[in-house]
């Protein structure tokens, strides 16, 4: 396969000088001292805070990735709207851009999102197809794909599940952030199942260029969870874009320990976080506490400002 290059090629592209799209990355890499105290004194845990993000989310490197990829194709001529299912952050970062752009966006959400996530996206413009939510983010998929399909001349569907420029924008973007961050000695990678994008493309950077790493995947430990954003992958649709044979070892979260954990980032490191970042925290640390020796990275996609309604917090 050939190699993929890291620039973005913005000499095919049309957008605005200083657009929205070119402040996404190059987000901060913190580390966990509090948290990871009790761990040897050769492990480190460092959380990727994907928040710094224009629209607050991991979810803004995809969809620059997917926005950049339909322009240079010509997807989105005469007037055309994007369209995609989301649990709520894609659908976010895709109505930010789209709003900074003058794309117009559509968004398949299950009925059930949280209310500021609803919220966010009316504010920003996009509209809304609110789906069955006994069905989750695969009937929301499902939804927009017949959407699509019913008119084409209508929409761009962008379909993140199973659009290479999903992982891609990981690959050109997130993975060499994290061996410049750690100096090139991070040594496990611990990111959560959604669509699997991110872990994918981080994943595809270090192993196309020889460079060791341990990736971990971080997934609900039930069908029936509080998860918001994470797949429970024996029980749902795989992504198309998922590639097993990048995952190392896979950890499973239930919904107590994350919420536990969101407690804990909050009161001991100051980071009030969403629950995909605090199973992510859950695995980095259960990772940490068998080495020795480790640079252990946990991507962190979002804050918890989306989740304050949430008993959690009560």
């Amino acid at each position: 396969m050939a190699q993929l290059s890291t620039a973005t090629p913005q000499s095919s592209l049309h957008l605005p000088a200083l657009s929205v799209l070119d402040r996404v990355g190059e987000t901060p890499l913190v580390p966990l001292r509090r948290l990871s105290a009790g761990l040897a004194s050769g492990v480190q845990v460092h959380a990727k805070l994907e928040w710094f993000n224009p629209s607050g989310s991991v979810k803004d490197r995809p969809a620059a990735e997917i926005l950049r990829q339909a322009l240079a194709d010509g997807q989105l001529h005469g007037g055309r709207t994007l369209l995609d299912s989301s649990s709520g952050n894609m659908g976010i970062a895709y109505a930010t851009f789209g709003a900074a752009l003058g794309i117009p966006v559509h968004i398949a959400l299950p009925a059930n999102a949280s209310r500021e996530r609803i919220r966010i996206l009316r504010a920003l413009g996009a509209e809304l197809t609110l789906t069955d939510p006994l069905e989750g983010s695969d009937g929301a998929r499902r939804v927009a794909a017949r959407m699509a399909a019913e008119q084409p001349e209508r929409f761009f569907y962008a379909d993140q599940y199973s659009n290479p420029a999903n992982w891609r924008a990981h690959y050109r973007t997130t993975g060499p952030e994290l061996w410049r961050q750690t100096g090139g000695r991070i040594t496990h990678l611990v990111a959560g199942l959604g669509t699997s994008g991110t872990l994918t493309g981080i994943s595809r950077f270090f192993a196309r260029r020889g460079l060791p790493l341990r990736r971990i995947a971080v997934q609900p430990d039930a069908p029936l969870h509080g998860l918001e954003g994470l797949k429970h992958m024996p029980s749902s649709e795989q992504p198309p874009i998922f590639d097993p044979q990048l995952v190392d070892e896979t950890i499973q979260v239930s919904t107590e320990q994350a919420y536990a954990m969101a407690r804990r980032l909050a009161k001991e490191e100051g980071l009030l976080v969403g629950l995909s970042a605090a199973a992510a925290a859950v695995a980095a640390l259960e990772i940490g506490a068998r080495l020795q020796e480790a640079l252990v990275v946990a991507v962190f996609p979002d804050s918890g400002l989306k989740y304050l309604d949430l008993p959690i917090w009560s």
